[in-house]
């Protein structure tokens, strides 16, 4: 008969069975639920972008979204994850296990899935960059290699355990100063990969027709159609923000990981505000308006900065990040207009300009040893370990991506036709209208209005608009570019 003792061990042992199976189940619930939210940044990503481009083309860069994560899911399935966290045999360069998922536990399936968004994230950012002009083959293509490949091998470097060559860090004085590269929530690792690759990929492929003047070489503005659109991608995107950082604790259920939840979620909401209200004043300052785009850029350059940092920087450093962000996303937008590469969404400004940023401002605001704290030579190698990683990426990325997109253009399958990149390539690439004329109207008469009915029995100043455009509408189907029927028909 068994003793007491006995008795109340098999049960303590059963209890602690239970609880960390409970545990098991709310952390993979956690980033199971902060997964479903990054990836609705995909609808952000989307809404931005066909806000961003004419009325011609918002069929063709909405396609493109959906299928970064369609793309994506395929290919990190394949290969992505196993490059990225691969077992057992991994090395410092990439892992080497669990293709296709091939033997991974169902315990790392909820890994695998919020891995795999933060992998479409990175393919989606150089989707903006490339937009109104790119072939649809090519973005497949490019789509694939990204989220297969690219930047499946940097996040293997900083976020696999002690395999990756910058999570192992640098030793220095015997072992006595040791380093890793911190980026909590992918600063480098993801938003510096995709940013460098829309950098490479704007500048191979060349601006749009129209984009810079051919005397003067001047920019001149291509406005997008909707700004409502903008907007609303915007705030979906400010919104997965919270969970992409907060997300990157992979966990809740241990002791403090509410804590830090708690602090990335915060420093990433004030991050943004002082970098959209910065950015908001030094437009301002350039120019005559308030613009609410560069206001919207601004924020995301500020979330995308403070990644890195989130989980290790007071509120007030947060709002120094923030600001900062604000002057490198307008330094590297100016930058890029300087090199004559035209970016539609501001992609590299934001990605890369705030993701560099970002890596670089742990190093100086990193509470507990941070140069700001603790001038010394521990702070001093953790600068050296952040600007190596981040050197490290753009050097894969843009080597990569040099290669990749250079090979599209030399098979010239990179950029469309000059006809369907003035006309539009929603028709000709999809045979869907994103807003097809046929469409819109109805028959019955109204005051004011433009009815199916035909120009005899409108009001005499709306028949003479209606006749203006009927005639700009056919010198465009005829191919001549007429950017003032552009600005007519943005819609």
């Amino acid at each position: 008969m068994a003793s007491s003792a006995e008795l109340l061990n098999g049960t303590l042992q059963e209890l602690k069975t239970q609880i960390r199976g409970t545990n098991e189940s709310l952390d993979s619930f956690f980033l199971c639920t902060m997964a479903i939210v990054v990836y609705f940044m995909q609808c952000g990503f989307a809404f931005l972008e066909a806000g961003a481009v004419r009325s011609k083309n918002t069929t063709n860069i909405l396609i493109k979204n959906i299928l970064d994560s369609f793309i994506g899911g395929i290919a990190y399935y394949v290969i992505g994850y196993g490059l990225a966290f691969g077992a057992p045999n991994g090395n410092p360069f990439c892992g080497s296990g669990y293709f296709a998922m091939s033997y991974l536990p169902e315990s790392k399936f909820s890994h695998w899935f919020f891995q795999f968004v933060f992998a479409a994230t990175a393919a989606t950012i150089v989707s903006g960059a490339v937009a109104e002009r790119c072939e649809f083959l090519a973005y497949i293509t490019y789509s694939f290699i990204i989220t297969g490949i690219v930047y499946p091998i940097v996040s293997h470097w900083a976020w696999d355990g002690d395999i990756g060559w910058l999570s192992i860090g640098i030793k220095a004085q015997n072992g006595s100063l040791v380093s890793t590269y911190h980026d909590f929530a992918g600063s480098g690792v993801v938003h510096v990969t995709g940013g460098c690759a829309a950098f490479v990929a704007a500048a191979i492929l060349g601006p749009r027709i129209g984009r810079f003047d051919d005397e003067t070489k001047k920019p001149l503005d291509i406005r997008g159609h909707s700004v409502p659109l903008a907007s609303l991608g915007g705030f979906i995107l400010f919104f997965g923000f919270f969970a992409f950082n907060g997300g990157s604790q992979l966990s809740i259920s241990n002791s403090g990981d509410g804590s830090v939840v708690a602090i990335a979620m915060v420093n990433t909401i004030l991050s943004g505000s002082v970098a959209a209200f910065a950015t908001l004043l030094l437009g301002r300052i350039r120019g005559p308006h308030w613009s609410l785009l560069q206001t919207i850029n601004g924020g995301l350059a500020g979330m995308v900065a403070i990644c890195a940092g989130c989980d290790v920087v007071y509120p007030w450093g947060a709002c120094i990040i923030g600001f900062f962000a604000a002057i490198s996303y307008t330094c590297w937008s100016m930058l890029l207009l300087a090199l004559k590469i035209d970016d539609p969404l501001d992609a590299v400004a934001v990605h890369y300009g705030g993701g560099l940023w970002g890596v670089i401002a742990v190093a100086f605001l990193h509470r507990s040893r941070g140069i700001v704290m603790t001038f010394d030579q521990q702070s001093g190698l953790d600068l050296a370990v952040q600007l190596v990683g981040v050197l490290a990426i753009t050097a894969w990325s843009g080597g990569v991506s040099i290669i990749v997109f250079g090979i599209l253009r030399l098979l010239k399958v990179f950029r469309v036709s000059r006809e369907y990149e003035i006309k539009g390539l929603d028709f000709p690439k999809h045979g869907e209208m994103a807003y097809p004329l046929t469409a819109y109207g109805h028959g019955w008469k109204e005051d004011n209005a433009v009815p199916e009915i035909g120009a005899s029995e409108m009001l005499p100043e709306v028949a003479i608009n209606y006749d203006r455009f009927n005639h700009m509408k056919q010198h465009h189907h005829n191919g001549v570019p007429n950017y003032a029927m552009e600005n007519m028909t943005a819609m």
